[in-house]
């Protein structure tokens, strides 16, 4: 597997409008979470065009296992917040930096990048992981079954010091 260093980006505020779950790796509900939400996308007004968000947001502090929990939000991005259809939340993502990888191949694959992105470039980088929604971004025709499938990893940090 081919890793790449990311590229740096600063963003504005997204808003995004979704269903969310607690979750841990070992318990992984990513697949129902999504199977839920992919049909109700219809019912939210002024999505951006292919803007899939998978978003985690970790609040646990210490060691990260498989058994820790987290947030994960299955989401689209929206150009204005309008109505907001019934079982569905809103979530803002703040400003800020952050360093964009891109993951090919199947979920399964994914610790390989995760371990790039954690254990490799970020410890010799000039950044550190700074304390926002980290969140991964599909385009309409992502297919979580194509190996060559491609996903935007979003990390959010700042820089050291």
């Amino acid at each position: 597997m081919n890793h790449q260093p990311p590229k740096i980006r600063s963003i504005s505020e997204k808003h995004l409008i979704g269903l969310r779950i607690q979750t841990t790796l070992a318990d992984n509900q990513t697949q129902e979470l999504w199977q839920s939400f992919k049909p109700r996308v219809r019912e939210i007004q002024e999505v951006l065009p292919n803007a899939f968000f998978s978003v985690q947001i970790f609040s646990h502090q210490g060691p990260f296992t498989p058994q820790t929990p987290f947030e994960k939000w299955a989401a689209v991005e929206v150009g204005e917040l309008k109505a907001l259809p019934t079982g569905l939340e809103v979530l803002t993502v703040p400003a800020g930096l952050y360093a964009v990888f891109i993951h090919q191949g199947l979920p399964s694959d994914f610790p390989k990048t995760s371990q790039f992105i954690f254990g490799s470039w970020l410890p010799n980088s000039d950044y550190e992981l700074d304390n926002r929604p980290q969140f991964e971004i599909m385009d309409d025709q992502y297919r979580p079954d194509d190996p060559g499938a491609e996903e935007e990893v979003w990390v959010p940090v700042r820089k050291k010091g």
